[in-house]
């Protein structure tokens, strides 16, 4: 089923449509989970109510998270609403709703413990996580046109949500970029000289066939190995795996003898709270971290305790 020419055709409408490679992956596996749910039973032949039984199951028997549920749901909107032009109208189905967990944060002394432990490129990397709040597939996916040296600032091009955002770049990461620079254009020289280079979004080397000869393009943190194209079936460069950064992090914060749950995402929490905690307007928070709603970024004031401001504990009146 993996081949059929109608998931096929689904793949060509995403990709028509500019989405991510994650997404068309994460798309394509809820929507052939459904099908099979309902024993290959053609989603033209199917709507809400199946949908909706499809969302239950996934809660009920599965016991799916709550985002993976929403994911699902997702997938099976866009194949319904925007591939087969068929309204699924209201549901009548209310998506499990997430209890409140207020997100790990590492203190300043702690993220420098981490970082020491850490061999350069993923410490660089760990730090711009903690010094520009991004995710970490942002980080990976930076080129050297989205990072400005002297004005301190990163464009992160086509984030959650599919929006660019600017944020900004600290001046001990300015400098170990600018240490880096060299390095990375040589290698980008290096594969030019073999026909190849970074890889580039959906097609664009088909509208631009020497757009991977132009340093812009190339990745911050490239991978060690030649792949193909996942869309053009094209040898390139991609940019380093996450699990790498990941794995090298886990041996440090074990190193470090932290007992907090530590990912690559509590750096982002912690420049948020940081930001805060020293006097950074909520909004200002927002835009930097790219959030929608407001409502996102104020769980970090939570964190902070700013949600009780002027609120002595009775213990401390004793």
């Amino acid at each position: 089923m993996d081949h059929s020419p109608f998931l096929e055709d689904i793949r060509q409408n995403i990709r028509l449509r500019g989405y991510s490679i994650r997404t068309e992956k994460s798309y394509l596996y809820w929507i052939k989970a459904f099908i099979l749910f309902k024993n290959k039973t053609h989603p033209s032949l199917m709507g809400a109510p199946e949908v909706t039984q499809f969302l239950s199951f996934l809660a009920n028997q599965r016991h799916v998270a709550v985002n993976t549920q929403k994911v699902a749901l997702n997938a099976l909107a866009f194949l319904y609403q925007k591939y087969l032009h068929q309204n699924l109208g209201d549901l009548g189905f209310s998506l499990a709703t997430k209890q409140r967990q207020l997100p790990v944060v590492l203190t300043p002394e702690e993220v420098s413990r981490i970082l020491s432990l850490l061999s350069p490129e993923p410490a660089l990397i760990i730090r711009i996580l903690y010094g520009s709040g991004l995710r970490i597939s942002e980080c990976l996916r930076l080129r050297v046109q989205d990072v400005d040296l002297d004005k301190l600032s990163i464009t992160v091009r086509d984030g959650k949500g599919r929006q660019d955002r600017q944020t900004l770049l600290s001046h001990q990461c300015s400098q170990q970029l600018k240490a880096r620079l060299n390095q990375v254009l040589a290698m980008q020289k290096s594969d030019n000289q073999n026909g190849i280079g970074p890889s580039l979004p959906g097609i664009l080397s088909h509208k631009y066939p020497n757009a991977f000869r132009q340093p812009g393009w190339m990745f911050w943190f490239p991978s060690q190995t030649v792949c193909t194209h996942p869309i053009t079936g094209e040898a390139c460069r991609h940019h380093l795996h996450s699990s790498s950064i990941r794995r090298a992090l886990s041996a440090a914060v074990q190193q470090a003898g932290l007992f907090k749950k530590v990912s690559c995402h509590t750096f982002r929490h912690s420049f948020a709270t940081q930001l805060l905690a020293t006097g950074a307007d909520i909004r200002t928070v927002q835009e930097l971290l790219g959030h929608n709603d407001v409502k996102t970024t104020q769980i970090y004031t939570h964190v902070l305790g700013q949600h009780y401001a002027g609120v002595m504990s009775p213990a401390d009146r004793l």
